[in-house]
């Protein structure tokens, strides 16, 4: 393919329309991203509630639920609410009041976590004990069992109790956001005056506390840790009668604001916003729906909510609690383990040997796909050959989100320290994971790496990698460009794709860009990258309005898109355009989509697929057919959002491998066959999944597919290899 700079940023601009023309497209086009958020938390419900799907893979789905729900009320219910406070709420892209959108969010909202609670309690957990799992209460226990939890009690739970009294001497305490809290009320018997106070669940123990240690995984036994504190409660309140006890959790506004261009350390502002991040204002009350009125009515008097904020629910509260049980050693409950496999080209010559991973990129280009196919044979292994290779002279990396124990971060540090010149660019604002990067970044800094923190106002999102080595008397660029976080611990249920290549063309566009993210250079263009903010909307509407003219004018035209999320209204109306000229358009999306799909006269050319499944879908690819000749196919880091394509620094590389661009045609076949379970995006914009055929009988879905297809293809190299032998 060319390599020429146009191939990638600058198309011709002749025959392309450079503003997207909406005015024959009709108001309500989209489906509203709030509620398109909530209609994907819904289809991970659905996997919850799904008999098919083994039970701790439930238990699983019911935990990231709830861990979801959360996030959006933390930063989209938040975000809305504080726009209509201030005034400065607009009508969304719906042409919806925000304040009859928030309305529907909440009952949307309330029903979903009325479902959640009733598949835990009617199906999950039911099954679980049927498995030989028993989440217990205090009367199922005898007791021997009682003697033995009242001493794990005293030894590990009693010390750290905190209760706190609430009356005139003693205000109601600054509860923080997620924490599980027991409202009590005791009863003064020598005034008969009932008092109040609050007691907050540890969050360092273990929710669910182990009945008998000597229980094997297949008969085993659990307790909630609020309900055997609820049975310890008189030792906390000597000489009072504990009159009841009931169960609270207050989430709250946890989205964090800096303004940088105010702000000369970014890493001190942004540690000081965080310790205020737990005490933002209150978002929802959730309560036990045995609490008494007297004790609600305090609660909701003292956190200055309405009563459309509260969510009234049986216990127990908060199950994200489940991540810890489905953790359980039981294989026949979970999923059929899948092992990565060792791209091809990167398999040592012979057991015990090491592969040139260099060597091999210099061959041709690598396409490697997680977690199909290994991160640490691929992404690890090119990093930690580097540092200890002593030709290796400069590595430049960035970080948005990596594990706590991170063999990329000590692969960085082993090359400082052996000289090398390293360059770490590291996201500190990554959503929820900003203490983490503040921890590494210091440490990184101490080992000698040159550390920066990316473009005031923007944040760094793409995922890139080069390496600078000596061979031969000059000098070689290796890169590698992923759809995902350099992170070794979700790399493994993670699904994205990472281009290896040693190509001039690439080398040249990472160290502008590089340089742009590191110091004062202000490029714009670029060979194979498409980069945001600057370039990457334009590129890609480029591509869509080509598409376009060429179905007018007969010739063959064809997109594909797989995202994160839809939302971006300047490319879903150029899409809708492309799609009344004739351009067939397969959407592959995982969460929010507000693209309408066959609506009639407006998206009858536009299919839309998700896929949930055991992995999470997190790769980006753009596809182009281009008149049926050179394909035009992208991989990087970059949804469909304002925030990817205006304020991050966000990459796409174009794919010139046709065996590369040959592997998405296939993964695009299998997710949009009738034969693959997905969920179809309906005209009515409903969700509809399908995983059975006409027989009942269940359909694989792309992951499972995938899995097999590698799976059998290393089979067919061990025999070819014997064979050969």
């Amino acid at each position: 393919m060319t390599n020429d700079a146009t191939a990638a940023t600058d198309l011709p601009e002749t025959g392309v329309i450079e503003v997207v023309d909406a005015a024959s497209l009709p108001l309500e086009r989209y489906i509203d991203r709030e509620l398109s958020w909530l209609a994907f938390n819904q289809r991970v419900l659905e996997l919850a509630e799904d008999p098919a799907v083994p039970l701790l893979e439930r238990a699983q789905f019911l935990a990231i639920f709830a861990s979801n729900l959360d996030e959006f009320f933390m930063v989209r219910v938040a975000g809305l609410k504080r726009r209509i406070v201030t005034g400065l709420a607009v009508p969304t892209n719906t042409g919806r009041a925000p304040g009859e959108l928030l309305a529907e969010i909440m009952e949307r909202a309330r029903e979903l976590q009325e479902r959640h609670t009733a598949c835990y309690l009617s199906e999950v957990k039911p099954g679980l004990a049927n498995a030989g799992i028993r989440l217990a209460s205090w009367a199922d226990l005898d007791d021997a069992d009682r003697a033995v939890l009242t001493d794990y009690y005293e030894q590990r739970i009693y010390p750290v109790l905190m209760p706190l009294a609430v009356d005139t001497a003693h205000p109601f305490p600054y509860i923080s956001g997620r924490a599980l809290n027991m409202s009590i009320r005791v009863r003064n018997p020598k005034t008969d005056k009932i008092e109040f106070a609050r007691l907050k669940v540890p969050q360092m123990i273990p929710r669910y506390v182990r009945v008998d240690r000597r229980e094997t995984s297949d008969d085993i036994r659990y307790i909630a840790l609020e309900d055997l504190i609820d049975e310890q409660l008189g030792g906390l309140f000597p000489g009072m009668e504990v009159v009841d006890t009931h169960v609270f959790r207050v989430t709250r506004n946890e989205d964090v604001e800096i303004e940088e261009d105010e702000t000369e350390n970014l890493i001190q502002a942004l540690e000081k916003e965080l310790l205020r991040r737990r005490f933002g204002p209150p978002i929802r009350l959730e309560v036990s729906d045995d609490m008494d009125d007297d004790t609600l009515a305090l609660l909701v008097r003292e956190f200055e909510i309405t009563d459309d904020q509260v969510f009234v629910l049986p216990e127990p509260l908060d199950l994200s609690g489940l991540f810890s049980v489905s953790s359980i050693d039981r294989p026949d409950l979970k999923y059929r383990p899948h092992l990565p496999v060792t791209h091809p080209r990167l398999q040592p010559p012979s057991p015990g040997d090491q592969v040139d991973i260099f060597a091999a990129i210099r061959r041709n280009e690598l396409l490697v796909h997680h977690p199909y196919e290994s991160f640490a044979t691929s992404v690890q292994a090119f990093l930690e050959q580097a540092a200890a290779d002593p030709n290796v002279l400069a590595i430049k990396q960035t970080l948005y989100r990596t594990s706590g124990d991170s063999p990329i971060v000590e692969a960085l540090i082993k090359a400082a320290e052996a000289g090398k010149q390293v360059l770490a660019l590291v996201e500190v604002k990554a959503r929820f994971d900003e203490e983490a990067n503040i921890t590494w970044a210091k440490k990184l800094e101490r080992a000698g790496v040159h550390v920066v923190y990316g473009l005031v106002g923007l944040k760094t999102h793409c995922k890139l990698i080069q390496i600078i080595r000596e061979e031969g008397g000059r000098l070689v660029t290796y890169c590698h460009i992923g759809t995902g976080n350099y992170n070794p611990k979700t790399s493994r249920v993670y699904e994205d794709f990472g281009l290896f290549t040693s190509a001039d063309d690439v080398g040249r566009d990472v160290t502008k860009l590089f340089n742009v993210l590191s110091g004062y250079a202000l490029e714009k263009k670029y060979s194979r990258l498409l980069v945001a903010p600057l370039k990457l909307r334009s590129g890609l509407l480029k591509r869509i309005y080509r598409e376009a003219e060429n179905a007018r004018e007969g010739r063959p035209s064809g997109i594909i898109i797989k995202a994160n999320s839809m939302v971006d209204e300047e490319v879903i109306d150029a899409l809708y355009l492309a799609s009344q000229a004739g351009v067939p358009i397969d959407v592959w999306v995982r969460g929010i989509c507000s693209i309408r799909a066959g609506v009639a006269g407006l998206s009858d050319n536009i299919r839309v697929r998700s896929t949930l499944g055991r992995y999470l879908e997190h790769s980006r690819i753009y596809g182009f057919l281009n008149d049926g000749g050179e394909r035009d196919v992208l991989i990087g880091s970059a949804d469909l959002m304002h925030r990817n394509l205006d304020r991050r620094i966000e990459v796409l590389v174009r794919l010139d491998d046709p065996d590369h661009i040959a592997r998405i045609d296939k993964l695009f076949g299998w997710a949009f066959s009738d034969d693959v379970a997905s969920w179809h995006l309906q005209s009515d914009d409903t969700w509809k999944r399908r995983n059975e055929n006409a027989e009942g009988e269940q359909l694989p879905d792309v992951q499972d597919l995938v899995m097999n297809f590698r799976t059998l293809a290393r089979a067919r190299r061990n025999r070819s290899v014997q064979v050969t032998e």
